[in-house]
């Protein structure tokens, strides 16, 4: 049985190794064809083109095995199983009175463990390096200025914006800060040339830092304006390490949540999530709930997936096995759509996050529990 094991390993990591390469392959060609003068242009001042090329997928094969690893799972083991098939090993497997759930059986073991790894990919390593996944071919260095989306600070009732953010800088171009209530005593507008985040540092809290302020005019004669006796817009006037022309305004809202906008929960971790949800200068709407229960369940939709597709392969209908595999393969995009369209629905709030990451599982998971029977005759 130890034989069988290993050879069934065997083949389920060379087709899965086999079809991640292609794939990744393929993207890379395609992809780095369309922007080389980009990668030309930025190798002229930092090194090989090839280094900078390597690097720069390096880091999007990861994202790109966190999106693909279930199906390729799935393939993999669907094409192992077809390759017993076609040269009749499963017939003799059969003969010698070997279950089919034994000779699965480390197809299911290495899907889960493929499944575990993308979760740890997905957990750990990803957040470790979203500020390069962020990065598209032009600004390779992450030194040009990219589009701002304006985020809203809950806890301070401030709509920070602005034309442009510089990431490497943590440095917003042209802010434009919008004030509500008793924050808007000089009006309902911070402009500025630059503003800088900066950390919290000893007393003073985590912040913007506005140079060059426009408006308010002769903003160091104005006083500070507090909320709740805490200072969210310090001024020259009682502040000494601030210019004359600028600006501290106070605010928990990071700078990665700011500078990567709606693309910021894709390369986050669960616990980033999380404590992003219960953060009082974060208003995160019902999409990042959706996001944190589908990551819950994530492992099981792989997994189910497999058992719908499994029992297809040992139907006695369809004796052509690559029509098993295009049945599969429909079986998984029509999996794939049901799982996008709850989604998608939890997203827009129609339904609540926690259903619509497990509507799928409550819908498939019977369907998949009454094609196993197939597997254990």
């Amino acid at each position: 049985m130890f034989i069988l094991t290993r050879y069934l390993l065997r083949q389920f990591v060379q087709i899965f190794a086999i079809c991640f390469l292609s794939l990744t392959g393929l993207y890379i060609v395609i992809d780095a064809f369309g922007h080389l003068d980009h990668f030309s242009s930025h190798a002229k001042e930092h090194g090989s083109l090839i280094a900078i090329v390597a690097e720069y997928y390096a880091y999007r094969s990861l994202d790109f095995f966190d999106r693909t690893s279930g199906i390729l799972a799935m393939i993999a083991a669907m094409f192992t199983v077809t390759w017993l098939q076609r040269h009749h090993e499963m017939t003799a497997m059969l003969a010698a009175g070997i279950s089919k759930f034994r000779i699965l059986r480390p197809l299911i073991v290495s899907v889960g463990v493929v499944s575990l790894c993308a979760a740890a990919n997905r957990e750990w390593v990803i957040p470790q390096v979203r500020d390069q996944l962020t990065r598209d071919s032009k600004d390779l260095g992450g030194v040009s200025a990219r589009s701002l989306e304006a985020r809203f600070d809950s806890q301070t009732d401030i709509l920070i914006g602005g034309e442009k953010v510089v990431v490497a800088e943590q440095r917003i171009l042209r802010p434009t800060f919008i004030l509500e209530g008793d924050l808007a005593k000089y009006g309902r507008r911070l402009v500025a040339e630059s503003a800088v985040y900066a950390p919290a540092e000893g007393t003073r809290p985590s912040g913007y830092f506005l140079r060059n302020v426009s408006t308010p005019k002769h903003i160091a004669e104005k006083a500070s304006l507090y909320l709740e006796e805490k200072p969210i817009i310090v001024t020259p006037r009682d502040a000494s390490w601030l210019k004359e022309d600028e600006l501290f305004v106070a605010s928990e809202l990071s700078f990665t949540m700011l500078a990567n906008g709606s693309t910021w929960r894709n390369y986050s971790s669960t616990t980033e999530l999380i404590a992003e949800l219960s953060h009082p200068s974060t208003d995160l709407g019902p999409d990042v709930q959706v996001a944190v229960h589908s990551r819950a369940v994530q492992p099981l939709l792989d997994g189910t997936l497999l058992m719908l597709g499994l029992p297809l392969m040992f139907s006695r209908r369809n004796r052509n096995v690559f029509l098993s595999i295009g049945i599969c393969l429909v079986v998984a995009t029509l999996f794939f759509l049901a799982t996008i369209a709850c989604r998608s629905l939890g997203d827009l709030g129609m339904v609540r996050p926690a259903l619509a990451a497990w509507a799928p599982l409550l819908v498939f998971i019977p369907v998949a529990a009454a094609m196993s029977q197939t597997l254990r005759t």
